[in-house]
């Protein structure tokens, strides 16, 4: 398993990346924007990081911090702002088999063989994401419906 990024959700993303950016020093390495979804995703990266993360998948870097900007206003509250910490598996189903065994809850099962989310017993919320290609759908994940929220 390896670490990839934590999500954080801003309310205003040019006041996030004043912050981030201009007083801590990170480096944006990659933006998403999308549309359809009405969010912007900007990924960000220390200075030391800087070499080693041009080594990776562009995808796939780590460590980050990903801000998520929702482009409609949205009342958090303070439980809302962080949202989730993400690790890249080897394989997404072996490891939510393991996690189930384990007694824990996949709250959004991997029917795509690439993504799962669990939370912690805290309720944090943790991304799982298939190292490389996603896998072939397969049973039972392909059907099984998602458990509450992640």
């Amino acid at each position: 398993m390896r670490y990839l990024h934590t999500m954080l959700r801003v309310r205003n993303l040019d006041v996030a990346l004043k912050f981030y950016q201009d007083a801590l020093g990170l480096k944006e390495v990659r933006r998403i924007e999308n549309d359809k979804g009405r969010f912007t995703l900007v990924f960000l990266c220390s200075s030391d990081d800087l070499e080693a993360l041009k080594k990776q998948p562009q995808t796939r870097g780590a460590p980050l911090v990903e801000l998520t900007w929702n482009w409609d206003e949205e009342k958090y509250g303070e439980d809302r702002f962080f949202g989730h910490l993400a690790y890249e598996v080897d394989d997404i189903y072996a490891t939510c088999e393991k996690l189930m065994k384990a007694g824990v809850t996949i709250n959004r099962p991997p029917r795509d063989g690439n993504m799962a989310f669990v939370r912690s017993p805290d309720l944090h919320s943790i991304e799982l994401l298939q190292k490389g290609d996603p896998k072939p759908p397969q049973e039972p994940w392909s059907s099984m419906p998602n458990i509450g929220h992640w």
